[in-house]
C-alpha cells in the first residue's frame, strides 16, 4: 500500500506518520510506501522495510502533485492548510492553500483515474457558524463566519461532488478544536485552548483571550489520529452519498478547562494564566458550535474521550 500525506511536517502529520509506521498496515493492507509532503521537508521516520519519500514542495504551484499522483497512491491524507487567524488576515493565501490546492488535488485524481483512491481531508468545526440550533446534527447547514471555515466548506462540497461522480473515494472529517497541541502557540484562533494548559503545566505564562464562559468542542491529538486511521478503513459503500461529517468530541467551557488546570497543576499553575480579551479571536472562536449529536460518526465507529480530564491526563502521560 502506498500512502501520501500533505502537511506531513505538521504536528498531526508527524503523529499520523508515527502511527502508520508503527502499525505497518492500513485498511487490512501492508504499508509499503509513504510519501511525505510539506513546505519544509518532513522528518523521515525509522521505517524498517517501508520505503519513505520525504520532500519539501509548494503544492499550491500548478502541477506540483502530478508526479506523486502518477504513482497511483492508495490513500491520500490531505492535512495541508493555512490556519484560521492566518486565513482571515490573508484572504489570497487562505484561498490558495485551503481551497485551490484541494481543487488541484481532486482534479489530479480525476486526470490520473484514481477513482479507487481514498482521499481523507481534515476539515474543521469552523465550517459551521451563524444562527445555529443548540445541538447540531450531521445535516446542519454550513454557514461559516470566517474565511478559513468558508474555504474548508467549499473544499468539502468539492470532494463530495467528485466522490458522487466516482472520480475519487473521498471522506471529509470535520475536526473539533484539538487540545492539548504540542509545541508553541501558532496562528490558529484556537491556539489559546492548548496554551492555557500546556504553558502553565510547564511553569510558563499563558494568555486567555476569551471569556471563560465560552464553550468549545474538543478532542485530543491522539484521538484525532485514531480517526484519521479509521477513516481509511471505512468502506465507501457505508459512507453513502454524503462524505463529510463532524467527528465526536466533548463539550467543555474555558472555565472548566482552567479548573482542570488547577486540579492537576495546583494554584501555582493557575497563577501563570492571565486574561487579556481579544475581540478578533473571540469573534472567530465564538462563532464555532460546541455541541453535536455525532450519530453518524458514532455509527461508523469513530470515538471520543469520555471526559476532559482524560485529555489532560494523556498530555501529562506523554510528557512524562
Amino acid at each position: 500500500m502506498h500512502i501520501v500525506i500533505t502537511g506531513a511536517a505538521g504536528f498531526l502529520g508527524q503523529r499520523l506518520v508515527d502511527r502508520l509506521v508503527s502499525a505497518r498496515e492500513l485498511a487490512g493492507q501492508t504499508l509499503s510506501r509513504l510519501t511525505l509532503i510539506d513546505q519544509v521537508e518532513p522528518n523521515r521516520p525509522v521505517s524498517g522495510g517501508i520505503t519513505v519519500h520525504s520532500q519539501a514542495l509548494d503544492i499550491s504551484q500548478p502541477g506540483a502533485l502530478d508526479e506523486v499522483l502518477a504513482e497511483r497512491p492508495d490513500v491520500i491524507y490531505h492535512l495541508a492548510a493555512i490556519v484560521s487567524s492566518a486565513a482571515e488576515e490573508d484572504l489570497d493565501l487562505g484561498m490558495r492553500v485551503n481551497f485551490d490546492v484541494t481543487r488541484a488535488l481532486v482534479e489530479g485524481c480525476r486526470r490520473h483515474g484514481l477513482s479507487g483512491t481514498r482521499l481523507v481531508m481534515a476539515s474543521s468545526v469552523a465550517a459551521y457558524g451563524g444562527n445555529l440550533p443548540e445541538i447540531l446534527d450531521d445535516m446542519t447547514a454550513l454557514h461559516p463566519q470566517n474565511s478559513y471555515g468558508a474555504q474548508k466548506a467549499m473544499s468539502e462540497l468539492l470532494i463530495n461532488d467528485y466522490s458522487r461522480r466516482g472520480l475519487v473515494d473521498g471522506l471529509v472529517l470535520r475536526l473539533p478544536t484539538i487540545v492539548i497541541r504540542p509545541g508553541r502557540p501558532n496562528a490558529a484562533a484556537s491556539s489559546f485552548a492548548s496554551s492555557i494548559l500546556r504553558e502553565p503545566l510547564n511553569g510558563e505564562d499563558a494568555v486567555c483571550p476569551v471569556d471563560t464562559s465560552l464553550n468549545l468542542f474538543v478532542m485530543s491529538p491522539a484521538t484525532v489520529v485514531d480517526a484519521l486511521v479509521h477513516g481509511a478503513n471505512v468502506s465507501g459503500d457505508v459512507l453513502g452519498p454524503f462524505r463529510a461529517f463532524m467527528l465526536p468530541g466533548i463539550t467543555v467551557s474555558v472555565a472548566e478547562m482552567i479548573e482542570t488546570l488547577r486540579e492537576v497543576g495546583g494554584e501555582s499553575a493557575l497563577a501563570h494564566v492571565r486574561y487579556e480579551p481579544d475581540g478578533k479571536i473571540e469573534a472567530i472562536v465564538g462563532s464555532w458550535p460546541s455541541s453535536f449529536t455525532n450519530l453518524r460518526a458514532n455509527k461508523l465507529g469513530f470515538r471520543s474521550e469520555r471526559d476532559f480530564r482524560d485529555i489532560v491526563k494523556a498530555f501529562l502521560d506523554e510528557r512524562a
